[in-house]
């Protein structure tokens, strides 16, 4: 994945590949109180752009706001290095991610005499769940592990400590010879994939669930939200969707900045719909693939 990558952006300074290292008692890898982002640049008509990387950095922001990490940089400096990071690296598409995370410090649980610490990298990464997810869907498995919910840890925070409930799903999925989870809510309806969020297509509309079902507000759902509606379809996006309507469902697909636009084709060996891309989720993501290599509208790309 990162063969090429010659630089990391760490502190305010590039550094090389190997030298972008931490202390082992840096607290956020005992205590996972980091915040961070997943973006993509892409190869546009007019040139690399960073999709939607104003709403990435203002939700970086925000989600460091939730633990008190005062972030040493504003949004310009990381706006700037991004750019440049991406410019040394030769990268015409790829992703990236910044972070930021308390450093090394006294260890316990209170993180405030710990130095926050920041850094970026970027790298050429291709579809996620691999190419031929894209066009052939892929199967996937409700998992046994449920997504905690805002009343225990915020689910409107981009924290790196909360992604074990991911990893634990997407093991237990790949495990058991699924590529991907579906996880629930603690009340046992749909919450979203470990780093997805899902949309479902009944009699030609949309739904995706709600924020109170202790989802992430993903950057990508918003954007097939307005893409569906300017395309003429409803959209429900303060849906409750139990987990008896996945396996009824005429469609179901994944958004997210990694997955992209991504077919279901089964739910715990339940086929949806015909079993493979339905016209609904490929004519969105026809329309969201349209949109990444035109770089239009302009104001969700920012030029490299």
């Amino acid at each position: 994945m990162f063969d090429g990558v010659e630089e990391i952006w760490l502190d305010g300074e590039f550094v090389d590949f190997e030298d972008a290292q931490i202390h082992v008692l840096t607290h956020a890898l005992h205590y996972g109180t980091g915040v961070f982002e997943g973006v993509r640049c892409y190869d546009t008509d007019r040139g690399p752009a960073i999709f939607r990387w104003e709403e990435h950095l203002d939700r970086l922001y925000s989600s460091a706001e939730v633990y008190d990490i005062d972030i040493p940089y504003t949004k310009a400096e990381l706006d700037e290095a991004t750019r440049e990071l991406i410019d040394r690296e030769n990268l015409d598409s790829g992703y990236i991610r910044p972070i930021a995370f308390y450093g090394y410090g006294p260890l316990g649980l209170n993180p405030q005499q710990s130095p926050v610490q920041v850094a970026l990298a970027v790298w050429p990464w291709g579809a996620y769940l691999g190419d031929e997810a894209l066009e052939e869907g892929v199967d996937v498995a409700v998992s046994s592990w449920r997504k905690y919910s805002s009343s225990q840890i915020p689910t409107n925070a981009k924290t790196t400590g909360t992604y074990v409930n991911s990893v634990l799903a997407s093991l237990e999925a790949k495990g058991n010879g699924y590529e991907e989870a579906i996880v629930l809510n603690k009340e046992g309806n749909v919450a979203e994939g470990p780093g997805e969020n899902l949309f479902l297509v009944r009699d030609g509309e949309l739904y995706t669930t709600g924020l109170a079902e202790s989802i992430l507000d993903g950057i990508t759902r918003r954007t097939v939200i307005e893409l569906a509606e300017e395309m003429g379809y409803t959209v429900h996006d303060d849906a409750t969707i139990s987990r008896g309507e996945l396996y009824t469902a005429d469609e179901l697909f994944f958004s997210g900045t990694a997955a992209e636009i991504t077919p279901i084709r089964t739910v715990d060996d339940n086929e949806i719909g015909t079993g493979t891309k339905g016209p609904v989720t490929d004519e969105i993501q026809q329309r969201f693939f349209e949109v990444v290599e035109e770089g239009q509208p302009e104001a969700w790309f920012t030029p490299v």
